[in-house]
């Protein structure tokens, strides 16, 4: 069985594959003072909770944009299961060429995330990962990676609205009832949602007009959903993405 490992500077998303399959999904809060022994014990605990035998894991691939749990992941996998880990980088054999002015500003997850598409999807795409930032990658159909855009997540620009409005109270990320809210609470939704779809739609709107292709437009991430509902570009989700681009670069590179 394959481990894959997702680290981002809010969550981290752990994939139990079983072959091909992605058998077992979870997520978690990305802690970076986690040790390598505590990942041990929370991924054996989760193993056992899915009837999964934590030594029966013969390999583990990781894309971190956190370093001390890149570190802590690697330990654990060499103490407690004996394998080395695929961390993925732009010096790896990604099977995608990274066009960017220095490939190692590229975060890991985009670049397993492009890995994805080109894989899976024929003809461009742009995907746009909801995270802690959301970002906008731009893959070409013979897979070449073009870069692409960084903006403020969704729930970080709302964290700082919370703390920054003394008067204004933490809501739920959700969709709201109507654009024009009548209470505070759905105006401050509408706000952050409607807010969202439209920076999403403009910024995929000048990357088609600059790129003069006709991309598919694939989101991920934890509000891909929330958004892509009311999104006029955003043609499917893959809550899966990174996921799935994380297992076929250890199959490249492990030849898995």
């Amino acid at each position: 069985m394959l481990l894959a490992i997702d680290i981002g500077n809010t969550h981290t998303v752990v994939g139990l594959f079983e072959g091909d399959e992605l058998r077992h999904r979870w997520r978690m809060a990305s802690d970076a003072r986690r040790t390598s022994d505590e990942f041990g014990i929370l991924i054996r605990e989760l193993c056992g909770q899915s009837g999964v035998e934590f030594r029966d894991i013969r390999g583990v691939v990781v894309c971190s944009v956190v370093p001390a749990l890149t570190s802590a992941l690697a330990d654990m996998a060499d103490r407690l299961l004996g394998v080395t880990p695929v961390v993925v980088g732009p010096e790896l054999e990604l099977g995608i060429t990274i066009d960017y002015f220095d490939p190692k500003e590229v975060g890991p997850d985009r670049l397993a995330n492009a890995v994805a598409v080109h894989e899976t999807i024929e003809g461009p795409v742009i995907v746009v990962d909801f995270g802690t930032a959301t970002t906008f990658d731009v893959v070409t159909a013979d897979g070449h990676y073009l870069g692409g855009a960084i903006a403020p997540g969704v729930v970080t620009s709302a964290e700082s609205l919370f703390r920054r409005g003394a008067l204004l109270p933490r809501v739920a990320v959700d969709a709201p009832p109507n654009v024009m809210g009548r209470t505070t609470e759905e105006a401050m939704r509408s706000g952050i949602v409607f807010g969202a779809v439209g920076q999403v739609d403009e910024i995929v709107r000048r990357i088609i007009e600059e790129w003069g292709e006709s991309p598919s437009v694939i989101a991920t991430g934890g509000l891909a959903g929330t958004i892509a509902a009311f999104s006029k570009t955003i043609e499917s989700v893959e809550p899966d993405l990174t996921l799935t681009g994380l297992f076929a670069i250890h199959r490249k590179v492990a030849g898995a």
